[in-house]
């Protein structure tokens, strides 16, 4: 999992390491991971793309299980777009 330094602190990395997860987190007070930059833009770039759907940008489902309904969808969609853009 990547995150900033935000998320650092022992009961987060404690609890993502129980779920068999690496937990990629900057330490506070130190200088930032090499490299963790370029790897967090491919996930930003990813919620920005699913941002442009506007029923996913506002949240307006209580269910969980709608919001998945159309977040799957979205998902396939903008593999689809890449896919396609990338043998052209």
């Amino acid at each position: 999992m990547l995150g900033d330094k935000g998320y650092d602190s022992n009961p987060n990395r404690r609890q993502l390491r129980q779920r068999r997860i690496l937990p990629v987190i900057s330490r506070k007070g130190s200088r930032d991971i090499i490299g963790l930059g370029r790897l967090r833009h491919v996930v930003e770039q990813t919620f920005a793309q699913l941002h442009q759907f506007k029923r996913l940008a506002v949240r307006r489902e209580r269910r969980l299980d709608l919001h998945n309904a159309f977040v799957s969808p979205a998902c396939a969609l903008i593999c689809w777009r890449r896919l396609n853009n990338a043998s052209s």
